[in-house]
């Protein structure tokens, strides 16, 4: 009963994603993306770089919970267009397997404040900073 009342949630707080008008890159530091409803987010390296799709991250598994950290200074390299649905993204850290959406874009804007939230007490519990680590 529970999975149902779950995957009856899931549907009802999705959300359909408009179009995407505009895509902007500033490299290094963000991309600017705007959609056909108005919205438009501005997405720093960091956050998109500790969002990615990517199953490898470069993160670190603690009690189970992944985590990427020590990326406050990341930086996009390029962009490169993946069909016209997306892009992937190249950042100096030289990760580069995940595909960003254009509905992840909207995603990721849509709920930027709670996702850095998150992010930054995660890094808290666990004693890890966003600032890279020093090299001995």
């Amino acid at each position: 009963m529970m999975a149902l009342q779950r995957a009856a949630k899931s549907i009802h707080t999705a959300v359909v994603a408009p179009r995407l008008s505009r895509f902007s890159l500033h490299a290094p530091k963000f991309v600017e993306v705007e959609f056909t409803n108005g919205s438009t987010f501005r997405l720093s390296a960091e956050f998109l770089r500790i969002c990615s799709p990517a199953a490898d991250g470069k993160m670190r598994s603690i009690g189970g919970e992944k985590v990427i950290f020590g990326r406050r200074h990341v930086g996009i390299m390029k962009v490169e267009p993946i069909g016209n649905y997306g892009v992937r993204m190249i950042f100096d850290d030289l990760h580069k397997t995940g595909i960003y959406t254009w509905d992840y874009f909207y995603h990721l804007g849509s709920n930027k404040f709670t996702l850095t939230r998150e992010y930054i007490n995660t890094l808290k519990k666990h004693g890890l900073s966003r600032d890279p680590s020093r090299r001995k």
